[in-house]
C-alpha cells in the first residue's frame, strides 16, 4: 500500500475545487498550483497550500511539467491529481512523476501512450477487432497525405488532434478547397493546447449519437464499467449536455459496449478512471470506437449520481493500491441524471467564447438531487487564456423527466451577469420537445437551431417600462444635506404643478431607449419586493401577479424577461462616443484574445470570406474574415498582441466597381 497524505492538484477551476473537496473529506492536505492570472482564484483559496507557477497562458504555467513537479516537491506532496486537460493525458508527465517518486492519479504512462494518441488507439482497436469509423491515423503528416486520404474517405471529413480532445484541434472539412486552411489551423490549435500538432482524419458521420462508457481498473487486474453516458448534445464538437444512462439504450447493448470498453482497457494494462467513447448509429444498432480518454471526464458527476459512488475517492484508493470495492454485478444503476455546462460564450454569435468581469453570479441552492460544481465566485475576472466553462449543473431524478424538470428549475435559479453566457440557450435545449422525448444525436443543435437560437427581436415596450420602474425603485435614496425633505432629491419625479415623471435613457441587449416613467400611485405598474440586492419585481396585471427576478449590481441592473436575465444600464453618452470611434472603419475583435496570425498586408485585395486575422481565445482559434471583397487599407494589430473585445483590427475598403 502506498501512502498518500498530501495531494497536489495540477489544474484549476471547478475540477481543482471538486478534487480537493473529496481529498479533504478523506483527510488529505491539498496543494493548489496557479498562474499569475489565477493568484486569487477560488481553487487557490480553498487549498491548504498554494504555489505560484508564474505566467498567464497555459504554456507558461499549467503546462510546465517541471514547475508542477517542483511545486509538489516543495509542498511535500506524495501524489498529483492532474484533473482533465492540461497535463492529464501527457505520458511524459506521468513518467516524470514516477521518476520523481510521486504517485500519478491516472493510468501508467504506457497506457497513456497507447490510448492518449488517437492514432495509436485506433490502430490498437483495429488489431483488437473493434469496429472503427473509416479514416487515416498514420504517421505521415504532410498536406499531400491528408489530401489523398480525405479523397479516399470522401468528404465531409473530420480533422482531429491525435494527442488531445475537448474539441480543440478539431475541424469539419466539407470540400477539398477548405482542407489546407483547416489543417493549418487545427495543427496550431493542437500544438498550443497539447504541445503536439499531429492530426488524424476520419469520415464525418452526419447523425450519430455520442455514447461513452466509464471504466475503472485497479492495480490487481480487476476492471469494470460503471454504465454509460450520452453526450450527443454538442456545439463546436464540444459537449454541452450529458446524461446517464443513455436514453433508449437497452441492457444488452449496454453490456456489449461495456464489455468492449473493459477489453480495451485491459489490453493496455489500464489503471484508474477512464472513458471509452463510441459513435452509436441508432438505426443499425452498430457502434464504432472513437477514442479513449485516459483521465477523469468533465461529465463524471452524472455517473456518480446514478451509482452513488465518488470517483475521485476511487482514484485515490486505487492509487494507494486498494482493490476495487465491488464486482460488475454489484454496480448500481439508480434513476437518471443530466448535466449541463454553463459557459461564458455567445450562442447567438456562433458560440464564440466570452471573458471579462463576473459582475453577478448566483448558483441554485443545494438540495436532494441537485449539485453544482464550480470554481468561480462573483467578482472574479474570467480570463481569455483558459476554457470558458464557468460551472456544471447536475440534477438527478428517479426518471429522466424528473431529472429534466429539476435541472430546468436549477437553471431558472441561476444568475450570471457581466458578459454573455449560454444560460438561456441551455434552458431552451432542456425545454425543447425533441430533447424531452430523448431524440438525441450530435446534429441536434444544428437541426433545431431556429428554436434554440431564435432570431433577435426588439424588446417590447412592456419590458422597457418594467426596466425603468426597476431602475428607479432600486436606486438608493438620496437626501440633501441642507434639506432632508427637499422634493428635488426624491425619486418620485416631482415637478411643481405638473405630473410626476422621469425620463430614463436605458441600454439593454444592444438597444437604446428613452423611457418616460409616470410616478402616480394609480399608474404604478410594478413594486419592488425585497432588498436592493434584488429579489423580485412584482407586476400586477388585473387579478394576476407575476414576479420578475431583479438584481442590482453597481451601475447595472439585471431583470428577468421571458426566462432570460437581461442586463440594463443607464446611457453614457461619453462611453458611447468612444465605443463608436473605436469601431469606426475597422473590423473589430469579437472577444478578448491574442493575435496568432496576420494573413494580409496593407494594399492587398481580398475576396469576401477571406481570412484576414486569426485570433486565439480560450485555447481555440477564430478567423476574422472579410465581410465583402475589398482592399486592406490598414492593420491595427500585430502577431502576439493581446486585444480586447471590440478593438479594431483591420480596416477594409470596399472594392470599386
Amino acid at each position: 500500500m502506498s501512502k498518500i497524505e498530501t495531494l497536489l492538484v495540477a489544474n484549476r477551476g471547478e475540477i481543482a475545487c471538486r478534487v480537493m473537496r473529496t481529498a479533504k473529506a478523506m483527510g488529505l492536505t491539498t496543494v493548489a498550483v496557479h498562474s499569475a492570472t489565477d493568484r486569487h482564484a477560488r481553487h487557490v483559496e480553498e487549498a491548504d497550500i498554494a504555489i505560484d507557477l508564474g505566467g498567464a497562458k497555459p504554456a507558461e504555467s499549467y503546462l510546465r511539467a517541471d514547475a508542477v513537479l517542483a511545486a509538489a516537491k516543495a509542498a511535500g506532496a506524495q501524489a498529483i491529481h492532474p484533473g482533465y486537460g492540461f497535463l492529464s493525458e501527457n505520458a511524459g508527465f506521468a513518467r516524470a512523476c514516477e521518476e520523481a517518486g510521486l504517485i500519478f492519479l491516472g493510468p501508467p504512462a504506457s497506457a497513456i501512450d497507447a490510448m492518449g494518441s488517437k492514432s495509436a488507439a485506433k490502430a490498437l482497436m483495429e488489431t483488437a477487432g473493434v469496429p472503427l469509423v473509416p479514416g487515416y491515423h498514420g504517421e505521415a503528416q504532410d498536406y499531400a497525405t491528408f489530401q489523398r486520404e480525405a479523397q479516399r474517405i470522401g468528404y465531409p471529413v473530420l480533422l482531429k488532434a491525435a494527442a488531445g480532445g475537448g474539441g480543440k484541434g478539431m475541424k469539419v472539412v466539407e470540400r477539398e478547397a477548405e482542407l489546407a486552411e483547416a489543417l493549418e489551423s487545427a495543427q496550431r490549435e493542437a500544438q498550443s493546447g497539447f504541445g503536439d500538432s499531429r492530426m488524424l482524419v476520419e469520415k464525418y458521420l452526419t447523425k450519430p449519437r455520442h455514447v461513452e462508457i466509464q471504466v475503472f481498473a485497479d492495480q490487481h487486474g480487476h476492471c469494470l464499467y460503471l454504465n454509460e453516458r450520452d453526450c450527443s448534445i454538442q456545439r463546436r464538437h464540444q459537449k454541452v449536455v450529458e446524461e446517464a444512462p443513455a436514453p433508449g439504450l437497452g441492457a444488452e447493448l449496454r453490456a456489449a459496449m461495456g464489455e468492449s470498453a473493459v477489453r480495451a482497457a485491459q489490453a493496455i494494462g489500464y489503471v484508474g478512471a477512464g472513458t471509452v467513447e463510441f459513435l452509436y448509429d441508432e438505426g443499425s444498432g452498430q457502434f464504432f470506437f472513437m477514442e479513449m480518454n485516459t483521465r477523469l471526464q468533465v461529465e463524471h458527476p452524472v455517473t456518480e449520481a446514478i451509482t452513488g459512488l465518488d470517483l475521485v475517492a476511487w482514484q485515490i484508493r486505487v492509487a494507494r493500491g486498494e482493490p476495487l470495492p465491488m464486482t460488475q454485478e454489484q454496480v448500481p444503476l439508480l434513476g437518471h441524471a443530466i448535466e449541463v455546462r454553463l459557459y461564458a460564450e455567445d450562442p447567438e454569435g456562433g458560440f464564440l467564447p466570452a471573458s471579462g468581469h463576473l459582475a453577478l453570479y448566483r448558483e441554485p441552492p443545494a438540495g436532494p438531487g441537485r449539485r453544482v460544481d464550480s470554481g468561480i465566485r462573483e467578482g472574479d475576472d474570467i480570463s481569455p487564456f483558459y476554457d470558458p466553462m464557468l460551472a456544471k449543473l447536475i440534477a438527478w431524478g428517479e426518471n429522466r423527466e424528473e431529472a429534466r424538470q429539476r435541472l430546468l428549475s436549477m437553471l431558472g435559479e441561476t444568475a450570471v451577469g457581466g458578459f454573455k453566457t449560454n444560460l438561456a440557450f441551455l434552458r431552451r435545449v432542456l425545454a425543447h420537445p425533441a430533447f424531452a422525448e430523448g431524440e438525441l444525436d450530435t446534429g441536434f443543435i444544428g437541426r433545431y437551431q431556429d428554436d434554440l437560437l431564435p432570431a433577435a427581436t426588439a424588446l417590447p415596450e412592456r419590458f422597457w417600462q418594467l426596466a425603468a420602474e426597476a431602475w428607479v425603485q432600486s436606486e438608493a435614496a438620496r437626501v440633501r444635506a441642507d434639506d432632508a425633505h427637499s422634493p428635488w432629491s426624491a425619486q418620485s419625479g416631482w415637478r411643481s404643478g405638473l405630473p410626476g415623471e422621469t425620463d430614463l435613457h436605458l441600454l439593454a441587449k444592444g438597444e437604446s431607449r428613452v423611457v418616460r416613467l409616470r410616478h402616480a400611485d394609480s399608474q404604478r405598474i410594478a413594486q419592488l419586493d425585497g432588498p436592493l440586492d434584488g429579489q423580485y419585481l412584482d407586476v400586477q396585471d388585473g387579478d394576476i401577479r407575476r414576479r420578475h427576478k431583479l438584481i442590482r449590481r453597481g451601475n447595472s441592473l439585471y431583470l428577468e424577461w421571458n426566462g432570460e436575465l437581461i442586463g440594463v444600464q443607464r446611457f453614457d453618452a461619453i462611453a458611447e462616443a468612444e465605443a463608436s470611434h473605436s469601431h469606426q472603419g475597422g473590423l473589430g475583435a469579437p472577444m478578448n484574445g491574442s493575435i496568432v496570425r496576420i494573413l494580409v498586408e496593407p494594399g492587398q485585395r481580398v475576396e469576401a470570406g477571406a481570412a484576414l486575422v486569426v485570433l486565439e481565445a480560450m485555447k481555440m482559434e477564430h478567423s476574422i474574415r472579410a465581410p465583402h471583397a475589398g482592399v486592406v487599407k490598414s492593420l491595427y494589430c500585430s502577431e502576439g498582441e493581446l486585444v480586447s473585445e471590440g478593438t479594431a483590427l483591420v480596416e477594409l475598403e470596399e472594392a470599386s466597381a
